[in-house]
């Protein structure tokens, strides 16, 4: 294989998830986690067909920023075919993380907003995050963000 791909991947730009509802999802992540909007929009036709597979649907979205992430929400409507459950440990599945510095408070302020965690915040037993509580926490789409709390000094 040849060492040299041609090209040069310069950052990650954004993190996307689709949502149902981009107000409810918009609640949850500026009023439960305190982002900032920075910009909204429509897009549909043959841009959005070309670009994401959805001929024929319109999406409502939003960009967000929070901890420096960008993240991009995306409400498709009368996108073809119908949604297929997933969960975090299935392939093909992302998710995004998050250091907080208290993750009981975050999981208990989420929760408000229709956001579930998967069990109890569990330490990393070893390694270079050794000590660090890690959390998966499910949003009412099916979106996934793992919170981690580093050791207390």
């Amino acid at each position: 294989m040849d060492d040299n791909p041609g090209f040069t991947v310069r950052r990650a730009d954004h993190v996307g998830f689709s949502v149902l509802s981009l107000d409810g999802s918009l609640r949850f992540w500026v009023d439960g986690l305190g982002a900032s909007v920075e910009r909204t929009g429509e897009m549909g036709g043959d841009f959005l067909g070309e670009v994401t597979g959805a001929h024929g649907a319109h999406v409502r979205l939003a960009v967000v920023s929070l901890a420096g992430q960008t993240v991009e929400l995306l409400e498709y409507r009368d996108a073809p075919g119908s949604p297929t459950s997933s969960r975090p440990f299935y392939p093909g599945f992302a998710h995004l993380a998050f250091e907080v510095d208290d993750i009981d408070a975050v999981l208990t302020r989420i929760s408000g907003f229709g956001w579930t965690a998967q069990g109890t915040p569990q330490p990393i037993a070893g390694g270079a995050k050794a000590g660090t509580l890690v959390m998966y926490a499910l949003g009412p789409d099916g979106e996934t963000i793992e919170f981690m709390q580093p050791p207390r000094e």
